[in-house]
């Protein structure tokens, strides 16, 4: 059995008076040049992932090609569809 050595009158201690309550913290403002760094960071951020309109170009270049390759083939089908078939 589990017996309580402490006296039954200190099992709860009695806390300081609440007029003690430390003194409030300074609050420190942020530096003029660390507010610009912040603001540089986050334009150099935006930046970097802008659309890159290199890669616009490339991709509409190839979409053409693309496109003009797939009439060529077209227009060769017909023709030699057109030179295929039986004369009427």
């Amino acid at each position: 059995m589990n017996t309580v050595t402490t006296p039954v009158g200190r099992l709860h201690q009695q806390h300081p008076p609440s007029s003690t309550l430390p003194a409030p913290r300074r609050v420190q403002r942020v530096a003029l040049i660390d507010r610009l760094a912040l603001r540089l960071g986050v334009a150099l951020v935006a930046w970097s992932r802008r659309p890159r309109v290199l890669d616009d170009r490339d991709e509409r270049a190839r979409r053409v090609q693309s496109a003009r390759a797939a009439e060529r083939r077209d227009r060769d089908l017909q023709r030699d569809a057109l030179q295929l078939l039986p004369l009427r």
